[in-house]
């Protein structure tokens, strides 16, 4: 993917109005409402005026963090670049406006705010839902400061209490029947993912490898990072979508309109009241 910038007339759009000093939002109820509120508060603690290398995560929590990085307006956006994990996530950016970057040019990334499917007590993700997930551990492994975002759905004490489908795998295509067999051998239930309704076959993704789906008992389940090492030394697996020990923090709106934080460490706030309504600090 090329580094380009935007066109200089181009300005960041938001779905925002400004009236009497606050943001007029578009109504929002439930989970949807509960994203929004994490995203808000993920980029408003973690995405500084001194932050110039960004990137941009996966899945349906992330079109909220585009949208409120927009809402600090151009004065500080075009002096940016945003880095995608996807083509979901790229084409979020190229939509708002804000300047395109790779992460072959900026190796080295100031914050990287992405979504999960489930977060554990101690920070742990799986990732790897949406079939990004070699290009989203790259993006986490190179920013100084990886926070995840969700949902209280998605917030869990062990990985897999809530997400059944399994840890994805990403694999070389010509690799996926004897890494199946292997996986079964340590327990696991492999099943090769397909492309869906609107494609016949399994699921490729932005790099031309299949994905396997794998649970796993809650005995291996309980120590994802050994879990994570067994799996990655098998011979033809790309990555797998065990994020362990790698976020600074995780947001997850709650269905009363509350946010729930954790942090590395242990420390958690629940309850926390964010109103979305507030301009961001940055203008």
């Amino acid at each position: 993917m090329a580094t380009v910038a935007p066109p200089p007339h181009t300005t960041p759009a938001s779905n925002a109005t400004h009236q009497d000093g606050r943001l007029q939002l578009k109504p929002l109820e439930g989970v949807e409402a509960a994203k929004r509120a994490a995203a808000y508060a993920s980029v408003d603690n973690h995405i500084k005026p001194e932050h110039k290398i960004i990137g941009i995560g996966s899945g349906s929590t992330v079109p909220y963090v585009v949208e409120r990085i927009v809402q600090q307006g151009p004065k500080v956006n075009l002096h940016r670049w945003f880095i995608p994990t996807g083509f979901q996530s790229k084409e979020l950016i190229v939509k708002a406006g804000l300047p395109l970057g790779d992460v072959d040019s900026f190796p080295v990334i100031d914050v990287t705010i992405d979504g999960a499917d489930e977060v554990d007590s101690s920070l742990n993700c799986i990732k790897g839902g949406g079939a990004c997930q070699l290009r989203e551990k790259v993006l986490a492994e190179s920013a100084s400061t990886f926070i995840v975002i969700a949902d209280y759905r998605k917030n869990s004490t062990i990985l897999g209490e809530k997400w059944s489908q399994g840890v994805p795998i990403e694999v070389a295509q010509f690799a996926y029947a004897s890494v199946m067999r292997r996986l079964e051998q340590m327990g696991g239930k492999p099943a090769l993912r397909m492309g869906g309704g609107a494609k016949a076959g399994p699921c490729v993704t932005d790099n031309s490898n299949f994905v396997i789906d794998s649970p796993f008992p809650e005995s291996l389940m309980k120590k994802p990072a050994e879990l994570s090492d067994r799996i990655k030394l098998m011979t033809g697996v790309v990555e797998v979508g065990l994020f362990c020990n790698m976020a600074k923090a995780a947001y997850f709106g709650n269905q009363d309109g509350t946010i729930t934080s954790k942090y590395a460490g242990g420390e958690v706030k629940e309850g926390e009241q964010f109103d979305v309504g507030r301009s961001p600090m940055v203008a």
